[in-house]
């Protein structure tokens, strides 16, 4: 459809001037104003059907982004989400999102010219996922940016950002949804039904801040609710979230759609209302706008008869789903994206960013020197382990098909198909959980010799292990049947520890390569001398082998940061079903981590020295921070530097300090950086327990370094952060 009052509209200041949402809706209104009631009701639905007499094409919602377009064939996979939050890199995000919003638009305009305008089509992605990644146990929380969450919302707003591009142009290129509004973060075998509780401190605290950046600093065309219920109400329908903070508080201007079957859930699930007209008349009258599942017609026509909505209430809904749709272009014969063509997708620079991305995401967590591998004193490696050559591990979950898709064990024998005096020996080694690995008529751990057999053959291992998304995910997605998707230890699945051991016994270096979207525990097996080092590679994106291999054998440090803690096991932790923050991630904890939050090894040695606070009188609050990093090792890296503050007086404070800036650095050896950063008033405020924000105390403690400033932190890595005082 051509809509020739979106024509005639004049363009918003500027070359590069993005709609605004005002204008956006007067343009949605004159579209809605022409709908019967009927043809109202039937756009309420996520698949909402052509009106052709009015030349609407039908359009679906319902589109996928967490790392890359996903479910819509070839497009280029980046690290899983959890992966990019461990670069600390909002350039990076930004610039994810902007190849999203380019290969998006290169497979909508092409489908659309053959009319295809099916599921996963479209330009309204539903990313990111901005939970708090409160539980390592938690299947999902691979999908989230981790447990901080200060990072969580800037590296959302980044990715934010990218997707939409507001400023490249007059129309946003694609539209990106903050998800799942809110408090949700597990149990996934009862999401359906579940009622997270939590204090207004909690919620204030930590499970809303990342939402509210979105809203406020992203400006994110979309949200979507949760599940689960928060505090009796279920998310889909919780007035509170909706009407109090996201339309109240944070002045959200875009739609709000229901996870699918989320509707459903109210009524069938939740037994909050009676029936699904009631169920979709409170969903709408709180805010929601789309229906992600099966009831909205008959529910919606039902509701109205009965009295319990308004067709102005409806109308309010429409007008706000058309206006993303405005915004998009898709109503204007002069949307500047509109040319990009098929060409734009998976490109090799697009490949090659994935590739880069994925080096910077990998967390050393140990090193006893022998990383990066001198590989021209090697003869033999052995690659052994049932996530070397496993392409799901690689892929993690929402994902797209990558073209070139490079498994670890396919990237270090690239490195060496040229050399072939260097022998690589593949052994898969055990089964991802079960005893058998591939056949059942053999005994228990068949492939395990095997593996022996080629570490006693080996000048150094290189053990692949971990999950996959297969036993680590989303309900109904992972065949996980203990917890639907959902993990009840940290350790290795058996088979993998037994032949972690087995290799160690061998009394052969073993470099171990954690491929996983959560944290893990060795169970003290990290100790072992010969575990010579240990990396977590998550789920790498499509590149990842040949990733893993460029930072195995030094052609880039390794220089992830951990975005969630390592614990030594779920002992340590409350249980699952408990959203208290007591005791849960760093900025609680009072145990010491396995591997910190904020913590990763580098093949270089940065030091943050002459770390300087200086108190800003002509503003409230307002601190600047200005220090020099210093390569002082012998081999380039980048490094992460982190700005974290403790409130020493108030007894409302977050117990242990906590993000509050952080810079990504390349520094070659013995070079410099001078940094500066500034610490506004929101850096110094507290919650109260009733939720209000307010300033905190007079003192605080202010570090600056390339960890938190935990003992453990400065165990493993041989250094502070540099200490400051701020007194107001």
């Amino acid at each position: 459809m051509s809509d020739t009052s979106a024509n005639q509209q004049p363009r918003a200041d500027g070359p590069h001037a993005t709609m605004t949402h005002a204008e956006a809706h007067r343009i949605a209104a004159g579209i809605v104003s022409q709908m019967t009631l009927d043809e109202k009701i039937g756009q309420l639905n996520y698949t909402a059907p052509a009106i052709e007499r009015l030349g609407i094409p039908e359009y679906n919602y319902w589109n996928e982004a967490l790392h890359g377009v996903a479910r819509a064939g070839v497009a280029t996979v980046f690290p899983q989400a959890i992966a990019m939050a461990a670069m600390f890199d909002r350039d990076a995000m930004e610039r994810v999102g902007q190849v999203i919003a380019t290969e998006g638009r290169a497979k909508y305009n092409a489908f659309a010219a053959h009319n295809d305008r099916d599921i996963y089509k479209g330009l309204t992605f539903w990313s990111p996922n901005v939970n708090i990644f409160r539980d390592p146990r938690w299947g999902r929380g691979q999908e989230t940016y981790g447990e901080d969450p200060y990072l969580t919302g800037q590296l959302a707003v980044s990715f934010i950002h990218g997707v939409q591009g507001e400023g490249r142009g007059r129309y946003l290129e694609a539209a990106a949804c903050a998800k799942h509004f809110a408090v949700h973060s597990g149990p996934e075998a009862s999401r359906h039904e579940f009622d997270a509780k939590v204090s207004r401190k909690d919620l204030v605290e930590t499970y809303l801040p990342a939402f509210r950046a979105c809203a406020e600093q992203g400006d994110v065309e979309a949200f979507m609710t949760a599940y689960n219920s928060v505090n009796g109400q279920p998310a889909a329908v919780n007035q509170e979230l909706m009407q109090h903070f996201l339309y109240g508080q944070w002045h959200f201007q875009g739609h709000v759609v229901s996870d699918f079957m989320a509707l459903e859930d109210v009524h069938e699930n939740h037994k909050y209302t009676k029936d699904a007209a009631e169920t979709m008349a409170l969903a709408i009258r709180n805010g929601v706008d789309l229906c992600a599942g099966r009831i909205p017609d008959d529910a919606t026509r039902h509701a109205i008869e009965r009295g319990l909505l308004t067709e102005g209430d409806v109308t309010r809904a429409v007008e706000a789903l058309f206006a993303s749709r405005v915004r998009l272009g898709l109503f204007a014969d002069d949307c500047e994206y509109d040319h990009i063509g098929p060409d734009a997708n998976d490109t090799a620079e697009h490949r090659a960013l994935s590739r880069a991305l994925a080096r910077k995401s990998f967390v050393l967590l140990k090193n006893n020197g022998i990383l990066p591998l001198d590989e021209h004193h090697l003869s033999s490696i052995a690659v052994v382990g049932p996530n070397a050559d496993n392409v799901k591990a690689i892929l993690g979950n929402y994902f797209g098909t990558p073209s070139h898709k490079s498994t670890i064990l396919d990237g270090i024998e690239r490195r060496f198909q040229e050399r072939p005096e260097v022998r690589v020996i593949y052994a898969l080694g055990c089964g991802l959980f079960k005893d058998h690995a591939e056949s059942g008529l053999a005994r228990a751990n068949e492939r395990e010799t095997e593996a022996i057999v080629a570490a006693e053959q080996a000048d150094v291992v290189i053990a692949v292990l971990g999950l996959d998304p297969t036993i680590e995910g989303e309900q109904g997605d992972a065949g996980n049947s203990l917890g639907a998707g959902d993990k009840d230890t940290l350790s290795l699945p058996t088979p993998q520890k037994r032949l972690l051991e087995k290799l160690l016994d061998t009394g052969k270096p073993v470099v171990l390569l954690l491929a996983a979207g959560s944290a893990l525990s060795l169970d003290g097996l990290e100790e072992r001398d010969n575990l010579a080092a240990i990396m977590q590679v998550w789920y790498g994106g499509g590149c990842m082998g040949q990733a893993v291999a460029d930072v195995l054998f030094g052609d880039e440090s390794p220089s992830g940061k951990l975005p969630v803690t390592f614990y030594h096991s779920v002992d340590e932790l409350p249980p699952f079903t408990d959203y208290a923050m007591k005791d849960r991630t760093y900025r609680y904890m009072t145990a010491p981590a396995l591997y910190p939050f904020g913590y990763g090894l580098t093949y270089g040695d940065v030091r943050v020295h002459d770390a300087h606070a200086i108190i800003d009188h002509d503003r409230p609050r307002t601190v600047h921070i200005t220090l020099t990093a210093t390569n002082q090792g012998e081999r380039a890296t980048d490094d992460v530097v982190q700005v974290y503050v403790h409130d020493d007086t108030s007894p409302l404070a977050v117990p242990n300090p906590q993000l509050r800036e952080f810079r990504r650095v390349h520094l070659e050896p013995s070079q410099s950086a001078e940094l500066e950063f500034t610490l506004g008033p929101d850096c110094f405020t507290v919650v109260t327990q009733e939720g209000d924000i307010v300033d905190g105390g007079d003192r605080f403690t202010v570090w600056a370094g390339t960890s938190q400033p935990d003992a453990r932190s400065a165990q493993l890595l041989g250094t502070t952060p540099t200490a400051m005082t701020v007194e107001f």
